[in-house]
């Protein structure tokens, strides 16, 4: 096994490494004055089983085209089989036509890699289950949910306290069957969150379906960007009786002042994981990163020794 990582997030991938018992390889990752992206490999991977580690994030094209030309360079380097793992798969968001004339990018990237040499894929929570089927070749489709659970249990302090009802909410009706899968873990109820988008990054909360009265609130989704959906629901929430209010939020791309809009909020905190590196000012409080380097680790792990992955998560 060969671990290698690019810019995006080092701090991760060296937790996967630690996980793994191996040490990343020395890699020469430089800029030419024109911006174009050079990589050298300081180690011999002919013949090895080589896990590229890269969340595709800001600078989203930037990162993109480093991981595509570390998979080139394992590739002409003779590498065995070559696994790109990206915790945080960029242009997922733009997996159909929403529009005439528009493009399928999520379908663009995944020609992308598979052209530039990956043999298989590893990420977590895409934003859109078909994505995987984009691809022609295996796609390990990884979930937060438990590394998401025992913090809850954590810090909600459920086991301990039976008097404690909880509701999961979805922002969106598309994310219903994440809601649900929590709840089902801890014996809660879902409500849905009923929005509408007059324009692009902005959104309007319309109706609120389900009961939440005095209940604790916690909403799950797999990305928080600008932050405005999530304020908005909170506060939908809090207006229709919830007791508190918390998010549970895979990705935090977190553009622009999302933090700045988190704090003021109602929200009692944000959790998100660190697939992709934390982007928050040092005051804001409110935000928090668990980590998923185990769990990365323990997939890449089984993945190298051909065992199930799907059995991390029951």
């Amino acid at each position: 096994m060969k671990i290698i990582t690019g810019n995006a997030n080092p701090v991760l991938a060296h937790e996967i490494a630690e996980h793994c018992f191996a040490a990343l390889v020395p890699t020469n990752i430089s800029t030419f004055a024109d911006g174009e992206t050079s990589v050298e490999f300081l180690e011999n991977i002919r013949g090895e089983d080589v896990f590229i580690i890269q969340s595709t994030a800001t600078p989203v094209n930037d990162s993109l085209m480093e991981l595509l030309i570390m998979i080139d360079a394992a590739r002409r380097s003779s590498a065995k089989r070559i696994t790109a793992v990206i915790p945080y798969f960029g242009y997922a968001r733009q997996d159909r036509k929403s529009a005439s004339r528009t493009p399928i990018t999520a379908k663009l990237v995944a020609n992308l890699l598979v052209t530039a040499g990956a043999d298989r894929i590893l990420t977590m929570d895409l934003h859109a289950g078909q994505i995987q089927g984009f691809f022609d070749i295996p796609v390990d489709d990884l979930t937060s949910r438990i590394v998401f659970a025992k913090d809850i249990k954590r810090s909600m302090d459920i086991e301990s306290d039976t008097e404690i009802s909880t509701v999961f909410v979805s922002p969106d009706a598309g994310g219903v069957v994440r809601a649900r899968k929590f709840a089902n873990m801890f014996g809660g109820d879902i409500a849905i969150v009923d929005k509408r988008r007059p324009e692009a990054g902005k959104s309007e909360v319309m109706n609120l379906i389900g009961d939440v009265e005095g209940k604790h609130a916690i909403l799950v989704d797999d990305i928080i960007d600008s932050g405005g959906t999530l304020c908005n629901a909170a506060k939908a929430i809090i207006n229709a009786g919830a007791l508190s209010v918390r998010a549970y939020i895979t990705h935090g791309v977190l553009s622009g002042e999302a933090c700045q809009k988190v704090e003021k909020s109602v929200l009692e905190e944000l959790v998100v994981t660190d697939s992709i590196i934390n982007r928050c000012p040092k005051n804001c409080k409110k935000t928090r990163q668990v980590s998923v380097g185990k769990l990365f680790g323990e997939s890449i792990r089984r993945v190298t020794n051909e065992e199930s992955v799907s059995t991390l998560f029951g």
